[in-house]
């Protein structure tokens, strides 16, 4: 059994706190982190090069960094990883698909790039038990519109399987981010299951626009609300309503482990919002419990 560092204990007892209150059984993260050791270094590595600008807070191994996420309560994650080149992606799905046979409380995790074989190596990872998919428009650098990704979109919105799209101009704008280009995707396959990574940030009522318009659009809460966040792009308070009334398709986020900040800043950050309990029961549980069926 991975063993944690005592200085833990606070921050388990206090994200624990948020949950036991609520009366639930413990959280369900839809938006983290794990990914072949070598591309986690060049994550880390992008983030140090910033000079502090986003001082990452965990820096565990794989074992570590999963003792913590149980340690909070996180009954189930994810495995989200993201190409950022052609021939990069079935590789990815090969590592998270061996992550999630030995990590039964993960969510099979996969991916996907504008190439020949996208289609061909989805649906493997659909047959292979694959639960949700990652799409970074940023990250990647790709058009979502690109007709090489057409069946994949269709593919995925047939199965009903969630994608988390981080397709936000947030931390940093790229070619393809904004509403524009993800909402033509949804205007061709209106079916399609889509999380919207941190909410859009920071285009979150355009983003809340498209919850509102199509009803499997969802908003996952990364980063969302915390003090970091807030002082870069933060959210409209005469937004919140529009939030409260998305009750049953809000999910809870963190981006852990790169995260500049405790893991449970964000579930306070959420309870500080000053919603009802059961929309605070719904992100933190229910709304993932009910998307992927557990």
């Amino acid at each position: 059994m991975t063993r944690v560092s005592s200085h833990s204990a606070p921050q388990f007892a206090a994200a624990r706190a948020v949950w036991q209150n609520l009366g639930l059984p413990g959280l369900i993260d839809v938006h983290t982190h794990f990914m072949p050791p070598n591309v986690l270094r060049k994550v880390r590595n992008h983030f140090d090069a910033l000079g502090g600008l986003w001082p990452l807070t965990y820096r565990g191994n794989e074992d570590e960094c999963l003792a913590l996420l149980r340690g909070f309560g996180v009954r189930h994650f994810t495995a989200l990883s993201y190409p950022h080149r052609p021939d990069m992606a079935a590789w990815l799905n090969g590592w998270a698909g061996g992550f999630a046979d030995r990590t039964p409380d993960c969510l099979r995790s996969a991916t996907f790039y504008p190439e020949p074989d996208a289609h061909d190596y989805v649906s493997a990872a659909l047959q292979a038990g694959a639960r949700v998919f990652k799409a970074h428009l940023q990250v990647g650098g790709y058009d979502p519109r690109d007709p090489l990704l057409s069946d994949v979109w269709g593919t995925l919105a047939d199965s009903g399987t969630p994608v988390v799209v981080h397709c936000g101009s947030g931390p940093e704008p790229g070619r393809f981010t904004g509403p524009g280009p993800f909402a033509e995707v949804l205007g061709e396959h209106p079916r399609l299951t889509a999380v919207i990574a941190h909410a859009g940030a920071p285009e979150y009522t355009a983003f809340l626009d498209l919850a509102e318009r199509y009803d499997r659009v969802h908003l996952d809460t990364t980063m969302v609300f915390t003090d970091f966040a807030e002082a870069r792009a933060p959210f409209p308070s005469d937004a919140l309503p529009r939030l409260a009334d998305l009750h049953d398709r809000v999910l809870l986020g963190t981006d852990f482990p790169n995260i500049p900040y405790h893991y449970p800043e964000q579930l306070h950050a959420l309870a500080g919002l000053g919603l009802s309990p059961d929309w605070l029961r719904a992100v933190l549980h229910g709304n993932a419990a009910r998307l992927f069926g557990l």
